[in-house]
């Protein structure tokens, strides 16, 4: 009886960890996505202001 104890209280710290194993996963897959959100807004800025570079400089040169 002991023996069977025993194992059910390893089988729920096995799930414990497994648990917490997929919550660390899972907050490391949401900081991924606000990290590559955050590259394609910066991107997307330089471009913008490229964008306006070469626009001022084609009515410079009007």
């Amino acid at each position: 009886e002991q023996e069977r104890e025993r194992e059910r209280e390893k089988e729920k710290a096995r799930e414990r960890g497994s648990k917490r194993e997929k919550d660390r996963e899972r907050e490391r897959e949401t900081l991924r996505d606000i990290e590559r959100e955050s590259k394609r807004e910066r991107k997307n800025e330089r471009e913008q202001e490229r964008e306006g570079e070469r626009e001022r400089a084609s009515a410079r040169a009007r």
